[in-house]
Formats: C-alpha cells, structure tokens, sequence
C-alpha cells in the first residue's frame, strides 16, 4: 500500500463548540464541513489549517466509540487518516501484509467520504484510517 499521505488527524473532544473556538483561535483554523452523525454517535468537524486537516470528534454518548475512547484515555490524539487512490484494493493489500483490518469493506464515512479503518494492535497502537477522496 502506497498512501498519498496523511489526509487528517483525528481528535477526540469532550466539546466540539470549544474546541472549534480553541482551534480557530490558535490556529486560524476554517470550519470546512460539520455534522451529526448519529449512526457513528457523533458530532464531527473538518477544519483546515493551512494545507492539513484536522478532524474533531464529539461523541454523542459514552456507548460509542469516540465515547468509550474518551472515557477509557480522555481528549486528545484518535486516529491519523491516510488518503490512498484506490480502496479496494489498499484493503486487499493491508489484508495480504497482516493488517487486521476494523472494516474489511469501505464504508460511508463523515463528509462523504468512503473510509475503512485499520486496528490499532496492527500499527503500533494506532487507530488508523484509509480514506479515499474519489
């Protein structure tokens, strides 16, 4: 698998309307898409900062996984997006290295997105994401 490179940085918030503020004013950061996601259990924002991404994470309740992540490690790093061109086949690809994969089929992600994520025991702890922008 060969990514483009890092599409965003996901990060858990205990409150999206405060970290917006907060990222805005440190950052300069632009809102470039939000929403509610209530299949996913959150509330979700896109920011730009430059050339990056970040995404900010607000669970909808403790019985989601932004919410067990909160609860079990509190704010802060959740997961680093990789754009790849071709889903599909980067699943493929992942699967044939040893990746366990959390999706073993894209799915609908935020923003229109198609995405699957990769388990973090298979990259050293890291929850990680393969995201294709079409």
């Amino acid at each position: 698998m060969e990514a483009r490179g890092i599409h965003h940085l996901g990060v858990a918030v205990e409150d999206l309307d405060s970290a917006l503020e907060t990222y805005e004013r440190l950052f300069g950061a632009e809102v470039e898409h939000q929403a509610t996601v209530d299949d996913q259990g959150v509330r979700a924002a896109s920011l730009r900062i430059g050339d990056g991404r970040v995404e900010l994470l607000q669970a909808l309740g403790e019985d989601t996984p932004v919410g067990r992540f909160l609860a079990k490690r509190g704010p802060g790093m959740h997961h680093v997006a990789y754009e790849v061109s071709d889903l599909q086949a980067t699943l493929a690809e992942l699967t044939s290295a040893g990746a366990e994969l959390v999706d073993e089929r894209p799915r609908a992600g935020l923003f229109g997105l198609e995405v699957a994520f990769v388990h973090p025991d298979s990259v050293h702890g890291v929850l990680s994401e393969v995201v294709s922008v079409g």
